[in-house]
């Protein structure tokens, strides 16, 4: 068998768990929205994962609390 790369899916905006809706939301807001429709997630860079990641972590909290209320 071979190593090589997997298949690249196509990103379909309209087919999106609501994580990753959240996601991608997110993106758009740092402005790499238009990066990850072109090139796909794995074109992002570690520290844009890493803000989108936080991001996600800080908005999931804030969810919450306000369920919570």
């Amino acid at each position: 068998m071979s190593k090589g790369k997997k298949s690249k899916k196509p990103f379909d905006r309209n087919n999106m768990t609501p994580e990753e809706q959240l996601k991608f939301e997110i993106a758009e807001e740092l402005g790499l929205g238009d990066k990850v429709l072109e090139s796909g997630w794995k074109s992002l860079t570690s520290k844009e994962s890493g803000r989108i990641g936080g991001m996600i972590t800080k908005r999931k909290r804030e969810m919450q609390k306000e369920s919570e209320k």
